[in-house]
C-alpha cells in the first residue's frame, strides 16, 4: 500500500518502492512449543534486546542523523533551483525537458531516502520520542516539496500534443518517453496551475474522513466479555479476531456481539466519516472531470475500468462456490445453523509446532525454488544483509510491510510468530521486496516505481508457490486437510472478501453521486444485502454484520480493495506456469514483470509475464482452482472420516455398545453419539431449545455438565474444562468426547488397542 502522504505529490513525483499493505493473515492455530529447548519462541521486550542479525540496517541509507539532516536542506535547495531553473521553459527543447527530468529524478530519490529512513525507524520504536521527532520533520518536508512541485505536471500537459510528440522523438528522451506519457495521459483531466496548486494546499482535508476513522476507532472503548475459561477479558480491536477464532462459540457469539454492538453506538458518526470519504471522491473525480469515482481513481494507474466490473461481475457468477464452502463449514463445525461469529473459527484442528525463525527461513528457500537458482541466491542475501526486520517488540508497528527507495535495498518489517503463516508472511513479503530489487536494477528511476495492480501479484504469487510446496511435503492428511483449509480461506478472503467489499464501495460512490443519502441505515441495508448475496442461504447474516463497514479502513483508500482480488487472481496463474513450464515461465515473468517497474501499462505488463487482466479469464481460472481445492478438500475430509470410523469400539461394563451412529477417531480422541452414550450410563439429558449456541445439560446424581456443538470448553457443576476435542455434529448426530464423559459422570475409562476398544467400567 502506498501512503496518503503521496497524494500531494504523486501527480508531480515518483512514489518510494511500493509500501505493501500489512499481509492480513490467515486462520491462526494453536502453536506448540519446539521440541528443541533451544529452539524456543524468543519474548523480546525492548528493541535493545534483539540480536543484530535480526534488525534491518537503516544506517545504509543512512549512516548518521547529521547525514539526513544535510540531505533535507540539499532537498529545499534542490527544489528552489529546480523552479528557478525549468518553470515556464519545459517545452523549449528535447535538451532542456531532458534536463528537467533529471533535476527532477535527483530531487525526488534525495526526498524518497529522507522520509523513508525517518518512518523506518519509527515503526520499528513508535514510542522512541526523536524517531516520533524525525518522522514530523519528513511529513513536514514532503508536504512543503508537493505544494512547491505542483507546477511541473501542470506545466507538462500546457505542451501542445503535436510539439511534445516532436519532443519525445529526441533519441536523448526515450529513457523518459513512457513517465512522460504516463503524466499526460490524463491531460483532458489536469485542471489549471492555480487550481492544482489550491488542491495540493487543501489535499490535507481530503484526509481528513480517515483521520477522524482512525482517531474514532482508537478511542472507542469495548465492553468485557468472558474467555474460555469464564473469565472476564477487556475486548479489544486488536484481540476481536482472536476471539472470533475461538473454539468455544458462547466467546465467539460474546465478542461478536459486543464488537458490532459497540460499533452502532456511533453508527451516525461512522457514516458521516465514510459519506465524507465518499463526497470527496466524488467531488475530486468531478473536478477533474472524470465520469465517475472510480474512473478517476483507476484512470491515473492506466488500468481500465472494465477491470473492476469484469472482477464483480466474474465473482459474482461464481458465488454459488462460495455458498458449497459454507456448508462444508457448517458440516464440519456441527452446528444446525451457521452464523458469521463462526467464519473465523479453524474447522480444521491441527496443533501447529513453533517453527524457529532460521527454519522458517528454510521453508521460504525451498518452496521458492522453482523461481530458479539466482532468484533463491537474492533471497540468502536479503537475510543475511540486513533487509529484514523480523520480532515484535510492543512499540513495533504491527502486521507486515515491505519497503525502501530506488537508492537502497528493500526493506521488510516483519512480526515474526513462528507459524505457517509467519513463514508465508516472509514469503509474501520477499515477493515484494524482489520485484523492487529486479525493477530497481533494471528500470530508471521514473520507471521503477510499480503500481498496487502488479505489486500483489508478485507477494500472492511467491504465497502460491510456498503452499504448493507445503502441500507436497505434508506428513499426514490431518496436516494436509490444515494447508487445504488455509487455502480455502485466502480465497475466501481475496478473492471473494475484497471482491464483496469492492462491490459495497462501487455502490455507495454510485448512490452518492445520484445524490442519495450515505446516512447510517442506507449503509447498512445495503451492506447486509451485499453479505447476504455473498455468504448464502447456509449462512445466518446476522444483522450485527451490517456494521462491518465501520472497521474496514481500506474503505478509505479509494477502489483500493479491488487490486487484492486482481492480484490474487492474476498470481494463481503466475505461479501454475512456473510450475508447469519452469525455467521459461520464470525468465518470461522475472525479465516482463518483476523487472518492468513501471515502463508500461500494468494491464500490458502482466499480459507480457502470462495473463491477460483485461478480460475475465484471470478470475475464472481462479474460480476453478478453488473449486478444485474444495473438491480435494471435501474428498480428504470423507477419507480422513470414513478412517476414522473403522473398527472403533465402546464396551461399558463389559457389553460392547451398538450405537445409531458409530464412533469416530478425530485428532486421536474418540467422539460418540451424546444421547446414546448418556442414556446408557444413566444421565439424563435436556437439549436447551432455541439457543443459537445449540448446548445440551446432562445430568446424574450430583453432577451437571453443560456442553455446547463446536466448542472444546464444557463446564462440569460449574466449573470451566477443555475437552481433548470439540463437540461436533456428524452426519446429523451429536458427537462427544467418550473418555471426557464418562469420567465426569464418575465411570473408569481405558483403551484397548488390540480391540480398538474404549472400555468404560461404572
Amino acid at each position: 500500500m502506498k501512503k496518503k502522504w503521496l497524494n500531494t505529490i504523486t501527480t508531480v513525483t515518483i512514489a518510494v518502492t511500493a509500501l505493501s499493505t500489512p499481509f492480513i493473515p490467515l486462520n491462526a492455530a494453536p502453536v506448540l512449543a519446539a521440541a528443541d529447548p533451544a529452539a524456543a519462541k524468543p519474548n523480546y521486550t525492548s528493541r535493545a534486546d534483539i540480536p543484530a542479525q535480526y534488525k534491518w540496517k537503516t544506517e545504509d541509507i543512512y549512516a548518521t542523523k547529521e547525514a539526513w539532516d544535510a540531505d533535507l536542506k540539499k532537498v529545499r535547495d534542490l527544489t528552489a533551483t529546480f523552479t528557478a531553473k525549468h518553470q515556464g521553459k519545459l517545452g523549449t527543447s528535447a535538451s532542456e525537458l531532458k534536463t528537467a527530468l533529471e533535476d527532477f529524478s535527483e530531487l525526488n530519490r534525495i526526498l524518497d531516502k529522507t522520509y523513508v529512513y525517518a518512518h523506518l525507524n519509527l515503526d520499528a520504536n513508535n514510542g522512541n520520542a526523536d524517531m516520533q521527532t524525525l518522522a514530523d520533520g519528513a511529513d513536514a518536508l514532503n508536504a512543503d516539496i508537493g505544494s512547491k512541485l505542483a507546477w511541473f505536471v501542470v506545466e507538462l500537459n500546457a505542451i501542445p500534443d503535436d510539439q511534445l510528440k516532436t519532443l519525445l522523438r529526441a533519441p536523448e528522451l526515450a529513457p523518459y518517453k513512457n513517465f512522460v506519457e504516463d503524466k499526460v495521459r490524463t491531460k483532458s483531466h489536469t485542471l489549471s496551475k492555480e487550481m492544482e496548486e489550491a488542491l495540493a494546499k487543501t489535499s490535507p482535508l481530503s484526509s481528513n474522513p480517515e483521520e477522524t476513522f482512525n482517531m474514532l476507532t482508537k478511542d472507542i472503548k469495548f465492553p468485557m466479555i468472558k474467555d474460555e475459561e469464564g473469565k472476564e477479558v477487556q475486548l479489544t480491536r486488536s484481540n476481536f479476531i482472536t476471539y472470533m477464532e475461538s473454539k468455544n462459540r458462547d466467546v465467539r457469539k460474546a465478542a461478536f456481539e459486543a464488537y458490532y454492538g459497540t460499533l452502532a453506538k456511533f453508527q451516525d458518526t461512522f457514516s458521516k466519516t465514510l459519506g465524507g470519504e465518499v463526497q470527496a471522491n466524488n467531488i475530486n473525480a468531478d473536478l477533474h472531470k472524470y465520469s465517475s469515482a472510480l474512473e478517476g481513481a483507476l484512470t491515473p494507474n492506466n488500468v481500465p475500468t472494465k477491470v473492476y466490473d469484469e472482477l464483480v461481475d466474474t465473482v459474482d457468477k461464481n458465488l454459488p462456490l462460495l455458498h458449497r464452502y459454507m456448508d462444508v463449514k457448517k458440516k464440519l463445525l456441527g452446528v444446525d445453523e451457521l452464523h458469521m461469529y463462526d467464519i473465523y473459527t479453524p474447522v480444521v484442528n491441527y496443533q501447529e509446532r513453533y517453527i524457529p525463525y532460521e527454519e522458517g527461513k528454510q521453508l521460504v528457500l525451498n518452496g521458492l525454488k522453482p523461481m530458479g537458482e539466482a532468484y533463491v541466491n537474492v533471497l540468502k542475501g536479503a537475510f543475511d544483509k540486513g533487509w529484514i526486520d523480523v520480532y515484535p517488540t510492543d512499540d513495533k508497528t504491527g502486521g507486515g510491510y515491505q519497503w525502501g527507495t530506488f537508492d537502497t535495498h528493500p526493506y521488510i518489517l516483519l512480526n515474526y510468530e513462528g507459524t505457517f503463516d509467519s513463514v508465508s508472511t516472509i514469503g509474501h513479503e520477499l515477493g515484494h521486496a524482489m520485484q523492487s530489487y529486479y525493477t530497481n536494477n533494471k528500470q530508471d528511476y521514473l520507471n521503477s516505481n510499480y503500481p498496487i495492480f502488479t505489486a500483489e501479484v508478485a507477494s500472492t504469487m511467491n504465497e502460491t508457490l510456498m503452499f504448493k510446496s507445503f502441500y507436497a511435503n505434508a506428513k499426514t492428511k490431518q496436516e494436509k486437510l490444515y494447508l487445504l483449509n488455509q487455502y480455502l480461506e485466502n480465497f475466501r478472503t481475496t478473492m471473494f472478501r475484497q471482491t464483496q467489499f469492492a462491490e459495497f464501495e462501487r455502490a455507495i460512490h454510485e448512490a452518492a453521486q445520484k445524490g442519495e443519502s450515505l446516512n447510517a441505515e442506507t449503509l447498512k441495508k445495503l451492506y447486509l444485502e451485499i453479505n447476504k448475496k455473498y455468504y448464502g442461504p447456509t449462512m445466518v447474516s446476522d444483522d450485527q454484520i451490517a456494521m462491518e463497514w465501520a472497521r474496514i479502513p481500506h474503505f478509505y483508500y479509494g477502489y483500493y480493495v479491488y487490486q487484492y482480488a486482481t492480484s490474487f487472481a492474476a498470481s494463481t496463474a503466475l505461479a501454475d506456469q512456473v510450475l508447469t513450464e519452469g525455467q521459461p515461465a520464470v525468465d518470461r515473468i522475472r525479465d516482463n514483470f518483476l523487472a518492468a517497474g513501471n515502463s508500461a501499462a500494468p494491464i500490458d505488463v502482466l499480459k507480457a509475464a502470462g495473463v491477460d487482466m483485461s478480460t475475465a479469464k484471470p478470475i475464472e481460472e481462479a474460480m476453478k482452482v478453488f473449486e478444485d481445492t474444495l473438491n480435494e478438500f471435501e474428498k480428504l475430509v470423507a477419507e480422513v472420516q470414513n478412517e476414522s470410523t473403522a473398527s472403533i469400539h465402546v464396551a461399558i461394563d463389559g457389553k460392547v455398545q451398538d450405537f445409531e451412529q458409530p464412533p469416530v477417531n478425530i485428532n486421536g480422541s474418540v467422539l460418540v453419539p451424546a444421547r446414546s452414550i448418556f442414556e446408557t450410563l444413566g444421565a439424563k439429558v435436556t437439549w436447551n431449545e432455541g439457543d443459537q449456541s445449540q448446548s445440551v445439560t446432562v445430568t446424574k446424581g450430583d453432577t451437571t455438565i453443560v456442553l455446547t456443538l463446536g466448542s472444546d470448553q464444557a463446564t462440569v457443576n460449574g466449573k470451566s474444562v477443555t475437552l481433548e476435542q470439540a463437540a461436533q455434529r456428524v452426519k446429523d448426530f451429536t458427537m462427544i468426547p467418550a473418555r471426557f464423559i464418562a469420567e465426569a459422570l464418575g465411570a473408569k475409562v481405558s483403551w484397548d488397542g488390540d480391540s480398538d476398544t474404549v472400555v468404560i467400567a461404572q
